[in-house]
């Protein structure tokens, strides 16, 4: 059984679809058969599977991996916040208190039971 870390693609648990789509067209018949049984022992979510079992089936009728080489591809993740906190206590806008009665749907009309 291959281990995460052994993967051919990095991080691969935590890419997008779409983008797993893209890069698995980087990699040959071994490297997606070892992601296929990876997924299919781990998450095994049939989105991810069908992508697979596509892609390597088109590379047994003749398809040709695409250049580059998927661990120089950076894992994808949001870029940090440049700078600190924007909202101190000065710029924060007032608390906010939950209604004391009421529906939270519609806090400025209180309950009333229906008559009978």
């Amino acid at each position: 059984m291959t281990k995460r870390d052994e993967l051919p693609l990095p991080d691969y648990e935590h890419l997008p679809l779409e983008t797993l789509r893209h890069r698995i067209r980087m990699l040959d018949a071994d490297g997606v058969q070892k992601l296929l049984d990876y997924e299919r022992a781990h998450g095994n979510r049939l989105p991810v599977v069908l992508v697979m079992e596509s892609w390597l089936e088109e590379l047994r009728e003749g398809a040709q991996p695409s250049d580059g080489h998927p661990f120089e591809l950076k894992p994808e993740a949001p870029p940090p916040p440049a700078g600190g906190p924007k909202v101190s206590e000065a710029t924060a806008g007032p608390r906010v208190r939950p209604p004391m009665r009421g529906r939270p749907t519609a806090p400025a009309r209180p309950f009333t039971p229906p008559p009978g």
